[in-house]
């Protein structure tokens, strides 16, 4: 199996349009490994600003008492995709994956499809 940066490697190379990929602990915001971003995609800033996405919705599901798990967030931008996708393993249950596509290269059927694959193959 996979350690964490294998696995980010994995997402850069095997996704098309990938941008950036980080894990993610939102219980503290903190990066726990990243890969690509640059000055346009300050991966750091964007692990702890998307926690806030998890911790929302999280909070939503609770609230609507829906008994549901989140599969992943797609957020959408002019010339962006990002993905969040939250891990469902016991050792992984405060982590989520966290990947920036560039639109115009991304297929994004086939990045949440990879994203899964490397979500299943890591191990923490």
């Amino acid at each position: 199996m996979p350690n964490t940066d294998m696995s980010l490697k994995d997402a850069m190379s095997s996704i098309d349009g990938a941008l950036g990929v980080a894990l993610v602990d939102y219980n503290s915001g903190m990066a726990l490994g990243t890969l690509g971003g640059g000055p346009e995609l300050d991966l750091t800033v964007a692990a702890a600003g998307n926690t806030d996405v998890v911790r929302a919705k999280l909070r939503a599901i609770e609230i609507l008492n829906l008994g549901e798990s989140i599969e992943d967030i797609l957020i959408t931008l002019s010339s962006q995709y990002h993905l969040i996708r939250p891990l469902t393993s016991r050792a992984g249950s405060s982590l989520f994956l966290y990947l920036a596509l560039d639109r115009k290269r991304a297929n994004l059927a086939m990045a949440r499809h990879q994203l899964r694959r490397i979500e299943s193959e890591l191990e923490i």
